[in-house]
C-alpha cells in the first residue's frame, strides 16, 4: 500500500511538473487542473483526456463555419422563397379581382414584360458597383406597394398595376440575389447560396398555392392585406441573418485583403457587406463595364448557358403556363373521371374534369422543387457537357403530351393508362425544369478567375455579377415566347380533339 502511495505521489508531481512547463499552461490550466489521474484495467493511467480536449479546442473553427453556412443557405432560401412566394400571391389576388371578361394577353403582358425589363435593363444597361441594400429595401417597398395597390383599388387598370409591381419586384430581387451570391468567395460557399436560392424559388410555387388557399377565405383584401407583412422578411433576413463575406475568408491566405470596421459600432451591417468585395479590397477608382466589355463576357455563354435555358423555358411554360396565366398544352390533357371500380386511387383525386389541370399543376411544382434542392441536398451537379440534356428531354416532353393530346397514345377506354402516362411525363418535365435552373446558375456562379492573377478585384467582382445577372433575360425571353405560342397552340389542339368526339375541352 506504502509502495502504491508513493508511485501515485510520483505520477502527480511529474504531472504537475509537465504541465507547469508546458506552454500551453496558462490557456488551458482550468482545464488540466480538472483532469484526474484514473487507473485503467491494465495498471497504466489514461491521459487520453487532456488530447481529447485539445481536439475540441481544434474543432471550434470547424463548428463556425458550419453554423456560418447554415446561416447563409437559411438566408438564401429565405429570399428564394419569399420573393417568389410574394409573386404568386399578388398575382392570385388579382386574378381573384381582375373581371373574367379581361384579356388574358394583357395579363400575360402585365406578368411577363415588367420582370424582362427588370432583368434585362439592371445588368445591361446600369453599370457601376451594386447596393445591395438599396435593391433589395426597392423590392420589399415595390412587394408592399403591390399589394396595397390590388387590395384597395377597384378599378382594373389599378390591379393591372399590382401584377406589373409584383412581375417587377420579383425579377429584379431575383436578379439581386443571384449576383449577391457571387460575392461569397471560395466558391465553394457561393455554391451553397445558389443551391439553397433555386430551393427556396422551387418551394415557392408549393407554399404560395397553400397559403393562398389557406387566407383567401377571408376575403381576397384581407387575405392580401395579412400578405402584405411578408415582403419585411427580405429585408430582415439580410441585415439579421446573412453572413457577410468577409466571415467566410481565410485570414491566412495570401490574396489581398482590407480589414473591415466590424467591430465599429457606428458601422452598420449592411453598410459593412456592400463594402465586402469578391477578394475585399476597395476601389481606388470608380470602375463599370463598358458595353464592349459585357459584349465579351456574355458571347461564351450565349450556347454554354442562355440557349439552354431559354429553350427550357420555352418548351416548359408552353406545356405549363404557371404564372401567365394563358393556356398551353396542359389543359387540354382530359380524361373521363376515373369510375370508383376501376381506378380506386385516382377517383380519389379526380372528381371532375376540372380537376386535371390542378392535378398536373401540383405534380409539375412538387417535382420542379425536388430537382431545384438537389444542390442544397449535396447532390452533385450536372456535368457541363449535360447543361443542354434538358432542354432536349423537355422538347420530347412537348411533342409527345402535344401527339397525346392530339390524336391519344391509348385508346379511349384506357383512360388510366393516359393518366399514367401524363403523369410520369409531366413529373420529368418538372425535373428537367428544376435541373437546369439551378445548375445553369451554379455552374456560372462556380466560373471565377484564379485569385493570384486578379490585377483588379472590383472589375473581377463586377464581371462576375454581371454574368450571372446576365442569364436572367434567357428565361424571361424563353416565358415570352411560350406565352405566344401556348394560346395558338391550345386552340389546335382542342379542335382536333372535337375532331375525333373528345370534347372535354369546350367544357371548360
Amino acid at each position: 500500500m506504502r509502495a502504491a502511495s508513493d508511485s501515485e505521489r510520483l505520477d502527480s508531481l511529474e504531472l504537475q511538473d509537465l504541465t507547469i512547463r508546458s506552454p500551453t499552461y496558462h490557456s488551458h490550466h482550468a482545464d488540466l487542473r480538472s483532469i484526474s489521474v484514473i487507473p485503467a484495467e491494465n495498471g497504466s493511467e489514461d491521459f487520453d483526456m487532456s488530447h481529447q480536449a485539445e481536439g475540441m479546442n481544434l474543432s471550434a473553427p470547424e463548428r463556425g463555419r458550419k453554423r456560418k453556412l447554415l446561416k447563409l443557405g437559411l438566408s438564401f432560401f429565405l429570399f428564394g422563397l419569399i420573393n417568389n412566394v410574394l409573386y404568386v400571391i399578388i398575382l392570385s389576388a388579382a386574378l381573384d379581382l381582375v373581371p373574367p371578361s379581361t384579356p388574358k394577353g394583357i395579363i400575360a403582358f402585365c406578368n411577363i414584360a415588367p420582370a424582362l425589363v427588370a432583368k434585362l435593363g439592371w445588368p445591361y444597361v446600369l453599370k457601376g458597383r451594386i447596393r445591395y441594400t438599396r435593391r433589395i429595401m426597392g423590392c420589399c417597398l415595390l412587394s408592399f406597394a403591390g399589394m396595397l395597390v390590388v387590395a384597395f383599388h377597384e378599378s382594373l387598370n389599378s390591379r393591372l398595376l399590382g401584377i406589373s409591381l409584383a412581375s417587377f419586384s420579383s425579377g429584379l430581387g431575383e436578379l439581386t440575389f443571384l449576383q449577391l451570391s457571387t460575392t461569397y468567395s471560395p466558391s465553394s460557399v457561393g455554391g451553397h447560396s445558389i443551391g439553397y436560392f433555386a430551393s427556396g424559388t422551387g418551394a415557392a410555387g408549393l407554399v404560395g398555392a397553400f397559403l393562398w388557399w389557406e387566407v383567401r377565405g377571408l376575403g381576397v383584401r384581407l387575405a392580401v392585406g395579412l400578405s402584405s407583412v411578408l415582403p419585411f422578411v427580405l429585408p430582415l433576413a439580410y441585415f439579421l441573418l446573412l453572413p457577410r463575406p468577409s466571415a467566410f475568408l481565410d485570414p491566412t491566405s495570401s490574396r489581398p485583403y482590407s480589414a473591415l470596421p466590424v467591430d465599429d459600432p457606428d458601422v452598420s451591417v449592411a453598410d459593412v457587406a456592400e463594402e465586402d468585395s469578391l477578394l475585399d479590397e476597395q476601389p481606388k477608382a470608380p470602375v463599370f463595364l463598358t458595353p464592349a466589355d459585357k459584349w465579351r463576357l456574355v458571347k461564351p455563354m450565349l450556347l454554354k448557358y442562355m440557349l439552354p435555358l431559354f429553350c427550357v423555358y420555352t418548351f416548359e411554360y408552353t406545356i405549363n403556363q404557371v404564372k401567365v396565366q394563358v393556356p398551353g398544352v396542359a389543359p387540354t390533357l382530359l380524361y373521363p373521371v376515373p369510375s370508383p371500380e376501376r381506378y380506386s386511387l385516382i377517383s380519389k383525386i379526380i372528381h371532375s374534369i376540372r380537376d386535371y389541370y390542378p392535378l398536373w399543376q401540383l405534380v409539375y411544382q412538387s417535382t420542379v422543387f425536388v430537382s431545384r434542392s438537389t444542390i442544397s441536398l449535396g447532390l452533385p451537379p450536372l456535368p457541363a457537357k449535360l447543361l443542354s440534356a434538358p432542354a432536349i428531354v423537355q422538347f420530347a416532353i412537348l411533342v409527345t403530351l402535344a401527339f397525346e393530346s392530339a390524336v391519344g397514345i391509348f385508346p379511349e377506354d384506357r383512360e388510366g393508362s393516359s393518366i399514367a402516362l401524363v403523369f410520369i411525363l409531366i413529373s420529368i418535365e418538372g425535373i428537367c425544369g428544376g435541373l437546369a435552373y439551378v445548375n445553369v446558375f451554379y455552374r456560372i456562379n462556380q466560373e471565377r478567375p484564379d485569385p493570384s492573377t486578379v490585377q483588379d478585384p472590383e472589375r473581377t467582382k463586377q464581371e462576375c455579377e454581371f454574368k450571372i445577372g446576365s442569364l436572367g433575360f434567357s428565361d424571361s425571353s424563353g416565358i415570352l415566347l411560350a406565352s405566344m405560342l401556348a394560346v395558338p397552340t391550345e386552340v389546335q389542339l382542342c379542335r382536333l380533339q372535337v375532331a375525333r368526339g373528345k370534347v372535354f375541352c369546350k367544357g371548360l
